[in-house]
């Protein structure tokens, strides 16, 4: 035991790890996780720098630890540190390959891939031809997960809840409107009610998706009785069912590009806005191509 204790009095900055994640996450056994070591490891490197610093840096109560003074001191020296050391191999490599090459994962949904990101896209890669885009093509649900896992570098659409260790960057807002086809009944009237739509056969995407949500979110707010004939993802899929007259439907503006042969209502009256926008993860060291790319999208 005594061997092993003296191998982590030797390595501060080992030391410094375990303590900065167990503050971060307020249980060690969280911390050792996050760092890939056993609970017991990062116990050890946290007694063996309160040895050698002769203080207490944390206030034990059951699993759950709170900073002390002296602990929240040696955090303010000691966090950039760890997040520069921590984020070390990714500018190494940002600095190795410059925006002119390299790689860059960005994760989107179907609509935002198909209305939103084309000419940003076009633009990038007409400007970086040395640059390999992915996108990869998944739900929101997704696209967070793959954010968290380091997988993609950032993330574009909407996000109805920002979690805490994400960062929501607002491009573009678009209005709800509701799609039919030429000369319903609907499009008869100078002004349509809520009540007046629920009682035609709709058309949503899939009900894990934010649209489904929204939408049964006010139809149940005005206990308001209503029909999902279809449900089916994609909105290009859904205005040619709304066109074919199988149903009515509830979109974003964003998918209307002028030549769909449907009536369009605005109904933001009733229906939420959608804004669109960068998710990424605070304090997450973005390459030169990502924030290239993040640049074009925020001024152009």
């Amino acid at each position: 035991m005594a061997k092993q204790t003296f191998r982590y009095k030797q390595n501060r900055l080992l030391q410094l790890r375990g303590f900065y994640f167990t503050a971060q996450t307020k249980n060690m056994s969280k911390a050792a996780k996050l760092m890939g070591l056993t609970q017991p490891s990062v116990s050890l490197q946290i007694q063996a720098l309160e040895r050698e610093l002769q203080t207490t840096l944390f206030e034990r109560n059951g699993p759950r630890i709170e900073l002390t003074h002296d602990g929240h001191t040696l955090y303010d020296l000691s966090a950039d540190l760890i997040k520069g050391i921590e984020s070390l191999d990714e500018k190494f490599a940002a600095q190795r390959d410059s925006i002119e090459q390299g790689q860059l994962d960005v994760a989107a949904g179907t609509s935002t891939i198909h209305y939103l990101l084309p000419r940003y896209v076009e633009q990038f890669i007409n400007d970086h031809p040395r640059v390999d885009l992915r996108l990869h093509n998944v739900t929101g649900g997704q696209g967070l997960a793959l954010l968290k896992e380091g997988k993609v570098d950032f993330c574009v659409g909407p996000l109805l809840d920002v979690p805490n260790e994400i960062q929501f960057r607002p491009m573009v807002t678009y209005e709800p409107v509701l799609i039919t086809k030429i000369n319903h009944p609907l499009t008869k009237k100078k002004s349509i009610t809520l009540k007046e739509i629920s009682k035609h056969p709709l058309i949503l995407p899939p009900r894990n998706q934010s649209t489904w949500r929204q939408v049964e979110g006010v139809f149940g707010h005005h206990n308001l009785q209503h029909d999902v004939k279809l449900e089916v993802g994609g909105w290009e899929i859904i205005k040619k069912y709304v066109r074919m007259g199988m149903g009515i439907s509830i979109v974003m503006s964003l998918c209307m590009e002028g030549d769909e042969s449907l009536a369009m209502i605005p109904v933001k009256k009733y229906f939420p806005k959608r804004t669109y926008g960068i998710v990424q993860r605070k304090g997450k060291y973005l390459s030169p191509q990502a924030e290239g790319f993040i640049n074009d999208l925020l001024t152009t």
